[in-house]
């Protein structure tokens, strides 16, 4: 049977396309490894575990989940980049061309210069906007301070160090150094064993309470544990109605408790040791006269505030009286 010239034409154009298919298709993935996304397939062409930042852990992370309909590809984040891909159209300009967004903090290996800080925010964000826990991140400190997503973010891993509990600190303690060794003294939250996290108090994407508290105040957040300090109780200690940190370091202190200072200097900062006939006025008076012990000295003499007031915290009962008659009240 005769074929025409169209028909033979038309076979070699098909065969030379499924060479060409073949030859530029992405390299052999590792044993195991489920296949990337289609999208993908144009930059793992390039970009494969051979180099010095590999991305094939993307695949095994939440960002690479192939069956989630909303995980984004390569594009999704790092913008179509054709200059990158095509080279600019611009024959003066020569060379290998950045992504659109080039993401991180520190020089890149490929010499390209990172992206403005508030460009790679915001392709985070074109996703993780709807969030609650990054509801304040405009204006927070750590927006205002010029960090990025990646700062404490890894994408291309399979364990993001920051989501971890056990590994969340040694994040955090890149910056926050003096937290790092009060951590490690001996009165302590578990963070070194793994149990306690920074984002169990704090909300590094930000917060309406201060110092990045995950609740609206500093006692609020430690009530989230400690309710039995929470009250209400007839009689209040005021420094503790007013902040937790007046008296307590939560990252660690050399002190039991983890108080900032030994009982009864501690108490001292407020109430001075030496009596007063008017009621306790933080700074003006001391610790009010026990009757019949003259300006007080005697309850610091092998005694600490701790021996009478057990309730610092408040307490349902009446105030330290008369200590002849036995009516003491224990706060």
């Amino acid at each position: 049977m005769k074929l025409s010239r169209k028909f033979l034409v038309l076979c070699a154009f098909i065969a030379g396309t499924g060479w060409a298919s073949a030859s530029l298709a992405a390299p052999p993935l590792p044993p195991n490894a489920d296949l990337p996304p289609f999208n993908d397939k144009t930059c793992t062409r390039c970009h494969d575990e051979g180099e010095m930042k590999p991305i094939w852990s993307l695949y095994q992370a939440r960002h690479g989940v192939r069956t989630d309909a909303h995980a984004p590809n390569c594009q999704s984040c790092h913008g179509g980049s054709k200059k990158h891909l095509y080279g600019d159209p611009d024959p003066k300009i020569k060379g290998k061309q950045p992504p659109d967004v080039v993401f991180g903090t520190r020089a890149n290996p490929d010499g390209f210069p990172k992206s403005e800080v508030d460009r790679q925010n915001a392709s985070c964000s074109a996703c993780h906007d709807k969030d609650s826990k990054r509801s304040h991140w405009q204006g927070s400190t750590h927006q205002s301070r010029g960090l990025a997503c990646v700062s404490c973010h890894e994408i291309h891993t399979f364990n993001d160090k920051v989501r971890d509990k056990r590994t969340q600190p040694e994040v955090c303690f890149k910056c926050h150094k003096e937290q790092r060794a009060q951590i490690n003294r001996p009165s302590r939250h578990a963070i070194p064993e793994g149990k306690v996290a920074c984002s169990d108090c704090h909300n590094p994407h930000g917060s309406v309470g201060p110092k990045l508290m995950v609740r609206d105040s500093i006692n609020a957040t430690c009530y989230t544990c400690h309710m039995e300090k929470r009250g209400p109780f007839v009689h209040n200690h005021e420094p503790v109605d007013d902040d937790c940190t007046n008296c307590h370091n939560p990252h660690g202190t050399l002190e039991p408790n983890m108080l900032k200072a030994r009982t009864p200097f501690l108490c001292h900062s407020c109430h001075t040791p030496h009596g007063a006939v008017q009621p306790l006025l933080a700074g003006q008076a001391g610790a009010p006269n026990i009757v019949g012990y003259g300006n007080g000295t005697y309850i610091t003499q092998g005694r600490g505030c701790l021996n009478c007031h057990t309730q610092v915290h408040g307490s349902n009962n009446p105030s330290l009286t008369d200590p002849k008659n036995a009516q003491f009240f224990f706060r």
